[in-house]
């Protein structure tokens, strides 16, 4: 369930004077109602965290009624699956343009762990990540989670591939491989967001990153 140690935290409860009130008279409709729904949300999430979200708030941060905000995403779930998608669209652009301006494999590998890692306990990213998989997600919801959680592997497992080609990395089994890093750091991300004291005075990054690497060190490098 990645995050970002280096990505922006959702906004902050401060950008919620961003959002400029709103006749209550004129509800808005399609695209300008549901980025307005969509940018409330966020705001709200930022503010209260995933379990207090309520959709009346939402839709009292977005000048809308909460009727509006029920037609245009139906209920709590598919909310927060459409916040999600947002989320990991724009954290996997920033992750791509800092990629393409790495050096090399190694520099990727690691933009990928600070990506993917949370940033801090309690981490808004991987928090909403918690809610929506544990929620009772429909067969086009759990859609939605797999094609984003597959887009991580496929990110991974692109990095492994240059770094192989290019004789940086070991010749590794890139499936196999790309299912065990995301193990362990999803693992990872687990105990920071748990609070574990381990990672009070260890970085997550620092270790999850040594621990990839040992594996894909070339064999005769030291």
């Amino acid at each position: 369930m990645p995050t970002s140690e280096t990505g922006p935290a959702l906004p902050s409860a401060s950008r919620s004077a961003d959002l400029a009130p709103v006749d209550r008279k004129r509800q808005p409709s399609g695209d300008e109602a549901r980025g307005r729904a969509m940018r409330a949300a966020i705001s709200v999430i930022a503010e209260k965290g995933t379990a207090a979200l309520r959709m009346s708030d939402i839709a009292a941060r977005a000048g809308m009624s909460t009727g509006h905000i029920l037609y245009h995403f139906g209920r709590k779930d598919r909310l927060l699956l459409e916040v999600l998608a947002w989320s990991q669209a724009d954290l996997w652009a920033r992750f791509q343009r800092a990629a393409d301006q790495a050096a090399s494999p190694a520099e990727k590998l690691d933009l990928f762990v600070r990506f993917y890692l949370p940033r801090h306990q309690g981490d808004e990213r991987y928090a909403l990540w918690t809610q929506v998989l544990a929620q009772g997600n429909d067969e086009a919801g759990r859609k939605i989670l797999t094609e984003l959680l597959d887009g991580w592997d496929e990110r991974l497992e692109a990095i492994l591939r240059e770094g192989r080609d290019l004789g940086h990395f070991a010749d590794v089994d890139l499936t196999e491989f790309t299912i065990r890093a995301v193990a362990m750091l999803s693992g990872i991300s687990e105990d920071v967001m748990f609070g574990r004291s381990r990672w009070q005075h260890t970085s997550a990054h620092a270790f999850a990153l040594a621990a990839l690497e040992r594996e894909l060190r070339p064999t005769g490098q030291g």
